[in-house]
């Protein structure tokens, strides 16, 4: 954790004698949970791990912190997170995961040991908590919940390395005022739980019972009654679900018609892990279709395969180096996060990224920029007029890839009620379109890094999840599956802390 709420034994209290007096607010009435540091609170500051934010606190709470304490909970922390949720430090010196100014490295409780390999032992963890949402306090019961925020996979990848239950939202089902951004269009908090039940209620609570004024995308997807999605779960949801699996490149090997390089696939004990997995949902009673491949991965035509479409980072896509990339993220952090700088008022240290960049090349002798800062410099080097054009056609491309010739193609295809990615897998091309994922812990699998570590060194396995992803407010549905694929399984182990 990067702080500890002041206030938290005085809000039980309150809580408490609220409970006493016959009035309970509902399922987190006096429920400790945690948010990641880059959602505002005004009792806590906000920092985004960044040393240009540290004492920052915020004039405004965000609109889901607002939501949690109407619904009872108690913000009990603010969590690690890497730095300006990991868009600070690319190539050539990329950041590592859950690494921050303000708060140092956070480590996975299920191997809680500094890296001892040369080049990595620089603090950072042996086994990686997942990058930006770190569900390490929750995976360790020092709460009961924490809210992650994802753009491209920082909800689902944690969940997945700390063996908690994720929800990635549908972009605008959760409103994002008051949220550190790096873009808006990506951009979606989302709740990191031991059980897809608390996962459910954590999402309604997060979750606006209307449209919130200042966030536009809060419209695109409407809630449950009572914002209640407990009435999801259903042990018998499995049965006769059409479940796709996309072999091509998420499962196997695939090389693209016309190319020579074979690309992604997993490892053995992540192949059986996930046959495991399958296995389960056929006994359920689930239609699993095999292959299920998504069109814009296996498509010959490699302008329309996004194997070939990256996301523009680090130095080496720097203005003149991202034709053959996206520039969503650069682009759209220079936009949002100036426009961010400007709803703080007097609070704000800055006015603008540059002088964020001026500030941490000022302060490098105090850790500011341990890892350097390219993402910022190819956000800041974005001309929001001339590069317009560029950002449209690329943002375009990305949701085409990812949603109308990806996702949602092989979905309509083959009818498919949620198409199965291995662990956090399919965080990348779900993203893009906004779309919505459950993930469920699942197994473990062994350590292998490259390079290995030392002789005598005992790494421990590393937890692997299994993620339902859908289209477009399909949350009530993927969590349907979710819950009824945790209740077969239980899988889930908690570590043991020494």
């Amino acid at each position: 954790m990067i702080a500890v709420s002041p206030t938290a034994l005085a809000e039980a209290d309150a809580l408490d004698r609220e409970r006493a007096a016959g009035h309970v607010r509902g399922p987190l009435h006096g429920i400790p949970v945690a948010l990641k540091d880059n959602i505002h609170t005004t009792n806590i500051a906000t920092t985004g791990g960044a040393l240009a934010f540290k004492g920052l606190v915020p004039p405004y709470e965000a609109t889901l912190t607002k939501n949690l304490k109407d619904a009872g909970a108690i913000i009990i922390a603010k969590t690690v997170m890497t730095e300006l949720a990991n868009w600070v430090a690319g190539g050539p010196t990329p950041m590592p995961g859950n690494y921050s100014a303000v708060g140092g490295y956070g480590m996975n409780p299920y191997d809680p040991r500094p890296d001892p390999r040369p080049g990595f032992n620089d603090g950072r963890a042996v086994m990686g908590t997942g990058g930006s949402s770190s569900g390490i306090g929750t995976a360790a019961s020092f709460w009961a919940a924490n809210v992650g925020t994802e753009t491209s996979g920082s909800v689902l990848s944690p969940a997945n390395q700390n063996m908690l239950v994720g929800i990635k939202p549908t972009v605008g089902r959760i409103s994002r005022y008051g949220v550190i951004p790096i873009t808006a269009d990506q951009d979606t908090p989302g709740p990191m739980t031991r059980t897809v039940e608390d996962a459910a209620i954590m999402l309604g609570a997060l979750e606006s019972p209307a449209p919130d004024p200042n966030d536009p995308a809060t419209r695109i997807c409407t809630p449950p009654a009572n914002r209640d999605y407990r009435p999801y779960l259903k042990r018998d949801a499995l049965k006769g679900a059409r479940i796709g699996i996309p072999r091509a490149f998420y499962f196997e090997p695939f090389t693209v018609p016309g190319t020579t390089m074979p690309r992604g696939g997993l490892s053995a004990a992540q192949t059986a892990l996930m046959a495991d997995a399958i296995a389960a949902l056929k006994k359920e009673g689930a239609v699993i279709v095999d292959p299920a491949n998504i069109p814009s991965v296996v498509t010959a035509d490699t302008l329309r395969n996004i194997l070939f479409w990256n996301t523009c980072s680090g130095a080496e896509n720097r203005k003149g180096h991202n034709a053959n990339c996206s520039i969503d993220f650069n682009y759209g952090m220079k936009r949002d996060f100036n426009a961010w700088l400007a709803s703080l008022g007097s609070a704000a240290p800055f006015r603008t990224l540059t002088e964020l960049r001026w500030f941490n090349i000022a302060n490098a002798g105090r850790g500011a920029m341990k890892y350097g800062q390219s993402q910022l410099d190819i956000s800041d080097e974005m001309d929001l007029i001339a590069d317009k054009a560029k950002y449209d056609a690329d943002r375009a491309k990305d949701v085409d890839l990812g949603g109308p010739h990806g996702i949602a193609q092989v979905m309509e295809a083959e009818r498919l009620d949620a198409v199965l990615f291995p662990g956090a897998n399919g965080a990348a091309i779900a993203a893009k379109p906004g779309y919505p994922t459950v993930i469920v812990p699942f197994g473990r699998v062994p350590s292998a890094p490259v390079p290995g570590f030392p002789p005598g060194f005992d790494a421990q396995a590393v937890p692997y999840g299994v993620s339902f992803t859908g289209t477009a407010c399909s949350e009530p549905r993927l969590i349907e599956l979710g819950y009824a694929f945790e209740q077969a399984t239980k899988r889930r182990v908690a570590p043991v802390l020494k």
